[in-house]
């Protein structure tokens, strides 16, 4: 009798425990959310009604999408749009050509000072990035690459983090397997394209994946280098719109424009979500 109710007491409490741990993540889950729907509720919200509210409410009874129309009309949106892909697509693709050469390099290739040289390498990620930037800022100007998409995309290929990510990953496939390929005759280039890159996918994933966003949501770089709109991104891009008037006279309009950028990306992280948790966790771990 007295077993059963020490069990019955513990259902109770591990009971308890998850309503409050469901609680806590509820409460947290709307904290994070809630600016997220007023920029959506924001956006759908006429001009007129919008500055008529002296007490903002959580809802509209007469949505509109007009804000997405200005949003596109009034300021070169779309051009911005194209940008940005352009400039996410090429840093992306040469920065997972760097990382993954770097990484295989640093793992597999034996040569004198290998590790002293990735000690250094690793010490980099230890300067302020304000310095880093300028240095690139005097380096781009001083190339005369300034509002050119060069100038954008170069400072911008290589990681420290990334290729110590990918590192650890490559450094987990057994050498074994590295031994076996080069008595078969397999060069180092195929043996990184046919073994370690498929048994990697899960981490190069999660690089790309936060590279794209890395590369969509700059700022400082791009907004440094650039001055003219023929090269501006949507990051720089919404910035002059609020700077120039027009989102501060026209809130709706501006939060169309936000919803139309964060959309591409949260549609990213949702499809990719599982892909990223993973590559983060095996690159976390050992064995």
């Amino acid at each position: 009798m007295d077993y059963e109710q020490i069990e019955k007491n513990a259902r109770r409490r591990k009971c308890l425990r998850d309503i409050l741990l469901g609680l806590v993540l509820c409460s947290w889950a709307v904290i994070v959310l809630f600016p997220f729907y007023w920029m959506l509720l924001t956006s759908v919200k006429s001009y007129g009604s919008y500055n008529s509210e002296f007490i903002p409410r959580l809802f509209t009874l007469s949505p509109t999408l007009e804000n997405y129309g200005s949003a596109f009309s009034q300021v070169p949106l779309g051009r911005y749009f194209l940008n940005t892909l352009v400039f996410t697509v090429i840093t992306t693709a040469l920065m997972l050509f760097v990382t993954v050469l770097a990484a295989f390099a640093f793992s597999r290739l034996r040569f004198r000072g290998r590790d002293l040289i990735f000690t250094a390498f690793l010490s980099l990620m230890m300067i302020p990035t304000e310095l880093v930037v300028i240095t690139n800022f005097v380096t781009v100007t001083d190339l005369n690459l300034r509002n050119s998409f060069l100038g954008l995309i170069l400072p911008s290929v290589t990681s420290v983090f990334y290729i110590y990510l990918l590192k650890e990953n490559f450094s987990q496939i057994p050498d074994e397997l590295y031994y076996a390929a080069k008595v078969d005759g397999t060069s180092d280039f195929k043996y990184l394209w046919k073994v370690m890159i498929p048994i990697c996918q899960p981490t190069i994933v999660t690089i790309t994946i936060l590279k794209v966003i890395e590369c969509w949501n700059s700022f400082v770089w791009p907004r440094l280098i650039t001055d003219d709109q023929n090269y501006f991104l949507v990051s720089v891009g919404i910035q002059e719109i609020r700077e120039n008037g027009f989102g501060r006279e026209n809130i709706p309009a501006m939060m169309a424009a936000v919803v139309v950028i964060s959309l591409p990306l949260i549609a990213l992280f949702l499809l990719f979500r599982k892909k990223i948790m993973a590559g983060v966790a095996r690159g976390g771990t050992k064995g």
